[in-house]
């Protein structure tokens, strides 16, 4: 294959593959409308490629394609900055080395441009990034990142994603009680009465518990249930955070005197001591 056809190849492929990204992505998207788009733009271009050769090749008789040619080769000629064979001679050092000559060819200006964009790039990045300040470098990008993901968790948290029988805690502001209060008087009263003191389920009132007393016990319960006793799971119509609501307004019935109160069930529950060591 000759150099040309290989650049001609090489400028096609990296051309297909270029535009071929966007279409695979954005099929696999499921986003028809950018696929259309991609496909119409190539559709025209394709077009206007046909009818300018066909203009070339016919109008102009050019069938060997110098025309068409001509403009590639100009840049090529410009970009590589290579002298003629037929030059040669005009370039050709007077020295040489046991028969070896010397052409005094110019640096290209590809080189050039890679060779002085480099040291404009490194100017650029040092300003924006060491000057400035204005970039992101590793560990300012890293803080940034760490920032997002705390806030990311605090409306996580916020919205009870994760909040569970291990990290709830206990609620003890008036429109969080409030809120317990309402939804218990809406579910919970025709097993444990409006006041707390037990009709099919036991007294709330008191210091015994059967499923273990405390926001995290009182939380798992109301979220798995005891389907043994007849005590439906709540997960599934409660969120997280309106079960830490009513655990926690389950708790602050503690000590009250309800009307009927129902006999003692389960085992005194005393709230564990701190370790003082920690």
């Amino acid at each position: 294959m000759k150099t040309k056809n290989k650049i001609w190849f090489s400028v096609l492929l990296i051309f297909f593959t270029f535009i071929s990204q966007p279409i695979f992505a954005a099929q696999t998207g499921d986003n028809l409308d950018a696929v259309v788009q991609i496909m119409l733009v190539i559709t025209i271009l394709v077009i206007a490629f046909v009818l300018w050769l066909a203009v070339v090749y016919s109008e102009k008789n050019d069938m060997r394609g110098k025309t068409f040619l001509d403009p590639v080769n100009k840049f090529l000629n410009w970009i590589s900055s290579s002298t003629p064979i037929e030059k040669e001679k005009d370039i050709l050092f007077h020295h040489d080395f046991d028969g070896i000559h010397e052409l005094d060819n110019k640096v290209p200006p590809w080189f050039n441009f890679l060779f002085y964009g480099t040291i404009v790039w490194g100017i650029i990045y040092m300003l924006v990034f060491h000057v400035f300040g204005d970039g992101q470098i590793q560990a300012t990008e890293y803080n940034m990142e760490i920032q997002q993901a705390a806030f990311e968790k605090e409306i996580l948290i916020k919205s009870g994603t994760f909040l569970n029988e291990e990290t709830v805690s206990l609620l003890t502001d008036a429109a969080g009680i409030s809120e317990g209060k309402n939804i218990f008087q809406k579910n919970c009263i025709s097993c444990h009465a409006a006041d707390g003191g037990g009709l099919v389920g036991p007294n709330l009132t008191d210091d015994y518990w059967i499923n273990g007393g405390g926001i995290k016990n009182i939380f798992k319960t109301i979220k798995y249930g005891v389907p043994a006793k007849g005590m439906i799971t709540w997960q599934t119509q409660l969120d997280p955070n309106k079960m830490q609501q009513v655990a926690s307004y389950i708790i602050s019935l503690r000590g009250t005197k309800p009307a009927n109160p129902k006999a003692p069930q389960g085992t005194k529950w005393e709230e564990p001591k701190a370790d003082s060591t920690k």
